[in-house]
Parts: structure tokens; sequence; C-alpha cells
């Protein structure tokens, strides 16, 4: 495993250190399921708001429950696997609960980053950040690509 996959206990241990040493932080999540273009241009915009990037990755459980039975493709090891090995990431963690609200909690980032798709006032952990003086923003996306329609285009390949 990378050593910039880490535990929730950890983060939590190394995000004081990064507020001390005044480092801004920029944290975002997802599934990252199928891992495309869009996922990578989003990451890389996240990164330019601030000095370090953590990414939350929901776990195959947590998945399988907001997604569906079928979901993830590809397993919480080999997605945490291949986000953390990105260069914009710096810190890779997996949670198991629905939202990552609990996670935010603990981490209390600088920068709260979600997709445009997402209304800033519907964005989990917005309270959180912005109680404690940091900001929430989306990110335009640049593709018009998801795990989603990835799916679909391949079973249509293989099913016509």
């Amino acid at each position: 495993m990378n050593c910039n996959i880490v535990k929730r206990e950890e983060l939590a241990k190394i995000r004081k250190e990064l507020k001390e040493s005044g480092k801004k932080v920029v944290f975002t999540n997802g599934c990252f399921d199928i891992l495309h273009a869009g996922h990578v241009d989003y990451l890389v915009k996240a990164k330019s708001l601030g000095d370090i990037l953590v990414v939350g990755i929901n776990s195959d459980s947590s998945m399988k429950h907001i997604k569906d039975n079928k979901r993830p493709i590809i397993t919480e090891e080999e997605r945490s696997f291949i986000v953390s090995n990105l260069k914009p990431v710096d810190f890779v963690t997996i949670f198991n609960e629905d939202t990552p609200y609990k996670l935010i909690s603990e981490i209390v980032p600088d920068f709260l980053i979600k997709g445009s798709d997402w209304d800033i006032e519907n964005i989990v952990g917005r309270d959180i950040v912005e109680a404690n003086g940091g900001e929430v923003k989306t990110i335009d996306f640049v593709t018009d690509q998801s795990t989603s329609k990835i799916i679909k285009k391949i079973i249509k390949l293989y099913t016509s």
C-alpha cells in the first residue's frame, strides 16, 4: 500500500500538523470507480486551490449502498491505489459511511470541493467548513464523462 493512503486516525494527526505549519488543505470525495479524464481534470483543479489535496474514497460497502449492488466495478483497494498515484493527490483515505460528513468533521479542511452538479447549499460538510473559516466551492466539469456513462457504453458495445 502507498504511504499516502492513510487511515482516518492518521489523517487527523497529519491534518493537525499541516494546520500548524500553515498549509491549506483541500478536501474532496467520491467513488472514483472507473477513472476517466473528468476525474483527473477535477482533481487537478481542486489541488490548485490549496497546498495539500486530500481525497476521501467511498468504501465498497458504501458504494453498494449509494449506487447499487453491482458497484463498485473496481475494489476500494485498487481505486485508492490509482487515485493516490495521481500527481495532484497528496493523501487518500477510505470512508464507510454514505457521506463524508464525519470524515470532514475530523479533518476540517480549509476548502471543501465538489463538482458543479452539486448546489453549494447541499454539499455535505459545508456547515463544518464554513463554521471554521473555510470555503466551499464547486468545480465545473470539462468533459461530459461519468463512470455510469462508460458502463452503459461498454454494455451497449457488448450486447449489440
